[in-house]
């Protein structure tokens, strides 16, 4: 079975994002393909046919919840929302109450009320008793209008009736049609049969039916959501677990008391509803009004979720109605939302409902742990410096530690943020060690064979700087992300080739910083990982007073090659070493012939976002029969 649990997924960049996520089996090679490709994304000609007057497509961010259990089941929730701290919030929080089980959610009826106003009725007690005895008609009635519906288990399934009084002293019978609508949401299906059940109601009831349409405030579709977080989880900012689950149940508390608190209560809880139920095509409107009427059904206005102390534990609850559908509407036009239904592997409208209810209640608990463990705003900031790193482009390597800066330094502006990506554009020296990426224009997998290959330069793609330190030694490489110790296991491949540049030039002793700038991403095809090899044996030999020629960093170059690509064919690290234009062959001697450009080649490099390894690669077209 799959497990929901990913870890470091926020620390890769997209691409890298839906590789993982395919890798562990979330996503069909089919989905991972619409998600790189974009087709997920509505189409203006699309959305044409779903409201008027089109000029465009509006997007907001899709993201991905991991971490959840629910009902026992591992699922990663699709959230679509603009604000920053839902998902990550909503993810630690799932992570969390996995130690006691995860959340236990359930919906045990999933009815829609339709409602039939009658007013201007001679005589109430006669039209209720006239109603009453009619009742069986009108629900045999009610099923020839959607025969399809009745054969799939859904229909009508109560009639209730109320009576109100108007402002103007008159009365009102108001008739409430309790449909089963199966796996749609069934605005539609309800809206049809109020309307046509509407003229046998009043030629029983007299008077005249007012309005004949569904209420969002579906009462008959409770979800509640539990979970239990144990008292060692809860400690934060440097206050105790007990602390922090006092904190929160007071918080609780005072919602219940105060309207003001609880509607940003409330809020908090709707955000998480709100993201499942965009991203899965529902309508977030319907679920607003019919979270906060019923919040208010009493008269007052309470919270939808309480907390409190179970066995030293911290325990909450929610109830919430959930009317959402998993067929039909925007669920089918829009096909981001047909792919989110695919990631949270939702069988019924009923298990979508229970998992929205679940996430609803994960989000109020990062919220009012946010809230009660140092303050809201301490979070806003980070968030305020996010979009602010993003407005002036920082590139996604170095975007964390951008925004780290800006909430260290308490200033959080676009002229801030500039001033910090100057300084680290600047921090590895001018005369540091470099090497070029590549391009192959002719032969990319003949050369392995033996064959020739036609390479171009990318001219000082990879700078690197190698400095004693008296501290562990340590790789810091902002452009990819990178800032870790250098270790054998390092799954960026970084770690390993830079201790087999050690052992190459025998550097037994002393600890190193290692800091590398690279305009080349990583597994695109440009020769990063030869080219991040050059530049630091050529950055070592720099530090320690080496002599190292062209040849030797070639071939040290080459050996750590064979990290990457298993057996090499050598025009990589060569090209990176010697930055010309070249016509390669590997054989049983080294033919390199070094070309003279009378101007820089017009080549457009397209990156398809999708990082891939040579060695996985160069297998697969092996693996195919050659007839030459």
């Amino acid at each position: 079975m799959k497990s929901s649990r990913i870890t470091g997924l926020h620390r890769l960049e997209v691409p890298g994002r839906i590789d993982e996520l395919e890798r562990l089996g979330w996503l069909s090679a089919a989905d991972a393909e619409i998600l790189r490709l974009g087709r997920h994304v509505l189409t203006g000609g699309r959305a044409d046919r779903i409201v008027e007057n089109v000029v465009g497509v509006f997007g907001l961010p899709f993201a991905i919840a991991p971490n959840f259990v629910v009902n026992g089941r591992d699922t990663l929730v699709p959230m679509v929302v603009e604000e920053p701290s839902i998902v990550a919030g909503a993810s630690n929080a799932a992570r969390l109450a996995r130690a006691t089980g995860g959340f236990e959610s359930e919906c045990p009826e999933s009815l829609l009320a339709g409602q039939v106003h009658v007013t201007e009725i001679a005589d109430v007690d006669a039209a209720l008793a006239s109603l009453h005895e009619g009742k069986a008609e009108l629900l045999a009635e009610a099923d020839a209008v959607h025969p399809r519906l009745a054969g799939r288990g859904g229909g009508l399934r109560d009639i209730e009736f109320r009576t109100l009084t108007l402002p103007d002293g008159g009365n009102a019978i108001v008739l409430h049609l309790l449909v089963d609508t199966c796996d749609a949401m069934g605005a539609n299906l309800v809206n049809t049969i109020c309307e046509s059940l509407a003229p046998s109601i009043v030629a029983r009831a007299g008077g005249r039916a007012a309005l004949s349409i569904l209420s969002n405030l579906a009462d008959r579709s409770v979800v509640t959501a539990r979970v239990r977080y144990r008292l060692a989880d809860l400690a934060a900012s440097g206050l105790t677990a007990e602390e922090v689950r006092d904190r929160i149940v007071r918080a609780s508390e005072l919602a219940r008391a105060d309207p003001y608190r609880a509607a940003t209560h409330n809020k908090g809880i709707m955000n998480g509803i709100d993201a499942v139920a965009i991203a899965t095509g529902n309508d977030w409107r319907a679920l607003e009004s019919g979270a906060h009427a019923y919040a208010a059904l009493d008269g007052g206005y309470r919270p939808l979720a309480t907390w409190s102390v179970v066995g030293g534990d911290l325990a909450g609850e929610l109830r919430v109605p959930i009317k959402v559908g998993i067929v039909g509407g925007t669920s089918t036009a829009n096909p981001a939302a047909g792919l989110a239904m695919r990631i949270a592997g939702v069988a019924s409208a009923r298990e979508l409902a229970e998992l929205t209810g679940a996430v609803g209640l994960a989000q109020n608990f990062a919220a009012l742990r946010s809230l009660v463990a140092g303050g809201i705003q301490a979070g806003h900031m980070k968030l305020h410096a996010r979009s602010v790193a993003a407005a002036v482009g920082t590139p996604a390597g170095q975007f964390d530690e951008v925004v780290g800066e800006l909430v260290a330094g308490g200033e959080i502006k676009a002229s801030i943020a500039r001033e910090i990506l100057a300084a680290r554009q600047t921090s590895i020296p001018a005369d540091a060690s470099t090497a070029a990426g590549k391009v192959i224009l002719l032969g990319e997998h003949a050369v392995v064979y033996g064959r020739h290959a036609l390479a171009v330069p990318v001219p000082a793609a990879v700078a690197a700087t190698v400095t004693p330190t008296a501290e562990a030694s340590r790789i810091l490489m902002p452009d990819w992300g990178i800032d870790s110790g250098i270790m054998p296991e390092d799954p960026s491949g970084v770690g390993p080739a830079v201790l087999r540049i050690r052992r190459k030039l025998g550097i037994d002793d002393g600890d190193f910083l290692i800091r590398v700038s690279s305009s080349l991403p990583r597994g695109m095809g440009l020769g990063s990982s030869a080219a991040l090899a050059v530049a630091v044996t050529r950055a070592f030999g720099a530090a320690l007073g080496l002599d190292l020629d062209d040849e030797t960093v070639n071939a040290v170059a080459f050996e750590c090659e064979k990290l990457a690509h298993g057996t090499p064919s050598g025009v990589d690290n060569t090209i990176a070493t010697f930055g010309e234009a070249l016509l390669f062959r590997r054989g049983k001697q080294l033919e390199k012939s070094m070309l003279t450009l009378e101007a820089p080649l017009p080549i457009v490099v397209a990156c398809a976002g999708r990082a891939g390894v040579t060695q996985q690669q160069v297998a697969g077209v092996r693996a195919v029969p050659r007839y030459y």
